[in-house]
């Protein structure tokens, strides 16, 4: 089963976090990936980009309609993702708890199962 665990980043906790917690955080994520890597349950893993580098697309009239910037207001944003392939969802909640941001208060960790990918379902 492929679930998507999605990083909810909250600029204004990162940016009070001392330069400790911020080296522990990136060497975390470095032997998240590491371990799920050797596991064989990683897929992939991304980071994005701040929201202020976002383009929000819409169509109307049959036109494209380019906003910049994120869609919604609010002080978290998409982060990143890790992409996993695991036994059932209790595994993925598992892992998802192993990501350090899950351990920062204010920045949010969300799993949610694939239900399809490259034209299949995935059950």
């Amino acid at each position: 089963m492929k679930f998507l665990i999605s990083l909810h980043i909250n600029q204004s906790v990162l940016d009070a976090l001392t330069e400790e917690e911020k080296e522990a955080l990136g060497n975390g994520v470095t032997a998240f990936m590491e371990s799920t890597k050797k596991s064989g349950e990683l897929i992939a893993a991304q980071a994005l980009a701040d929201p202020s580098q976002a383009a929000v697309v819409s169509v109307r009239g049959g036109q494209p309609v380019v906003t910049d910037g994120p869609f919604l207001e609010s002080k978290e944003f998409l982060g990143g993702y890790y992409l996993i392939d695991v036994e059932n969802k209790e595994r993925a909640i598992e892992l998802a708890a192993q990501v350090p941001d899950a351990a920062i208060e204010g920045l949010g960790v969300e799993v949610r199962q694939v239900m399809f990918s490259e034209g299949q379902l995935d059950a």
